[in-house]
């Protein structure tokens, strides 16, 4: 397991400079808000504080220790991302880390790109990126181009995933079903308004793409 050790130390160094060309782009300050779609904490309490407020958005209630908080201001707000309780550009950006490839279908995953374009006036919203050869959640390769039948019958025993997390059937067809990696193509459909940055895999493959917002949308 020192490879897949290995890999989890590589995505740690990812996830950093993500945030750090996160704030360079966005430029979020402290008197700003931000809603995170599906988000948990760590994200922004492993980083100084960068706003006066985050409200994560998830559908199920999380419980935040305020002595983790360190100043972040952030609240857990159940709701669902496709349908957000908020008015247009109710908060200075909106933010999705991993999160919009599991809200369901291609329907359910356009509402929710509508729903952050919406109340958002900058915009963040990264997702992997189906061209990349190697699965993220499973850490395999070519798995999520199989058909979904395929992928049922291979996930508990051909992937990390699988051996490390010893999944029960439903598991597997839990993660299959809510699982839906997005290509390049998707993500320009699902934020026309914003350009789509690409991270690349060994400097060639596609890794993941961020849309980015960087000004409010004119009325």
């Amino acid at each position: 397991m020192a490879a897949i050790h290995i890999y989890r130390q590589i995505f740690k160094i990812w996830r950093a400079r993500r945030f750090e060309r996160f704030v360079q782009l966005l430029g979020p300050s402290a008197g700003e808000s931000i809603i995170d779609v599906g988000g948990e904490p760590t994200i922004w309490t492993t980083n100084p504080p960068v706003v006066g407020r985050i409200d994560l958005v998830n559908l199920k209630f999380m419980n935040i220790d305020a002595r983790d908080q360190s100043g972040h201001g952030i609240r857990a707000i159940v709701g669902d991302g496709r349908c957000l309780e908020a008015a247009d550009h109710r908060y200075d950006i909106a933010f999705s880390n991993s999160a919009i490839e599991h809200v369901g279908t291609w329907e359910d995953q356009q509402k929710c790109a509508a729903e952050m374009r919406r109340v958002g006036k900058r915009l963040w919203c990264q997702t992997p990126a189906r061209e990349c050869p190697i699965e993220p959640h499973y850490m395999a390769p070519f798995i999520h181009w199989l058909p979904r039948s395929l992928q049922r019958r291979l996930m508990r025993y051909c992937t990390p995933w699988g051996w490390m997390s010893k999944p029960s059937q439903a598991d597997v067809d839990f993660m299959v079903d809510t699982t839906r990696l997005l290509s390049f193509r998707e993500m320009k459909q699902l934020f026309p308004d914003c350009r789509i940055l690409v991270e690349r895999f060994l400097l060639v493959f596609p890794k993941s793409y961020i849309a980015v917002r960087t000004e409010t949308p004119s009325s």
